[in-house]
């Protein structure tokens, strides 16, 4: 039963770090990285469909990222779609090829991704929080309905802080990574 508790936990904090890692690839730190343009959807037939699903995603140098749809027609379709997003690139096709140039970052706009690569850090560490506040609840239901005793629940709240504790010093190590990555240019 308490195994179950922690196995559930560390499942759904391996989660949260997970989409952690997610929203860190679609920051744009000044280098080319596919998952900038991973979560952009364009419409394939009628229906709105992630970019990587009609198109190769390569990238050629460490400011420039190819993208080569896989039929004619989502040439112009995938360019619009880069165009109108958030991020500030410009495409230039060549044929079937689209070449989008990554720009260097300002010192500001490194600040400013700093702070929100915090901010989603944080938000992480929340997530992680909220896991364990929900796994020492099913503990303490267990010792309630006597089904474990107090020795046991002792050794399982200190069994999932110790889970907790991994998963926030993972977070930490993601954070610091990424600051890295976005200060080094």
């Amino acid at each position: 039963m308490i195994e179950d508790v922690k196995q559930e936990a560390e499942v759904r904090m391996q989660r949260s770090i997970e989409s952690l890692r997610g929203e860190f690839r679609r920051l744009r730190t000044g280098r080319a990285n596919v998952g900038l343009l991973e979560h952009l959807t364009v419409e394939y037939y009628g229906t709105q469909v992630p970019v990587n699903q009609v198109a190769t995603l390569s990238v050629e140098d460490a400011r420039t990222l190819t993208v080569t749809p896989w039929e004619k027609p989502m040439v112009a379709v995938v360019e619009r779609a880069i165009l109108n997003s958030d991020l500030g690139l410009t495409p230039m096709s060549a044929g079937n090829v689209i070449r989008v140039p990554v720009p260097a970052m300002t010192e500001e706009r490194r600040r400013e991704l700093v702070r929100i690569v915090r901010g989603e850090a944080e938000t992480g560490r929340i997530a992680i929080r909220n896991i364990r506040r929900d796994a020492l609840g099913s503990i303490k239901e267990l010792l309630r309905e006597k089904m474990i005793t107090e020795d046991e629940d002792h050794r399982a709240q200190d069994e999932v802080q110790q889970i907790t504790d991994r998963f926030v010093a993972a977070i930490d190590g993601l954070l610091k990574e990424k600051e890295t990555e976005i200060m080094e240019f």
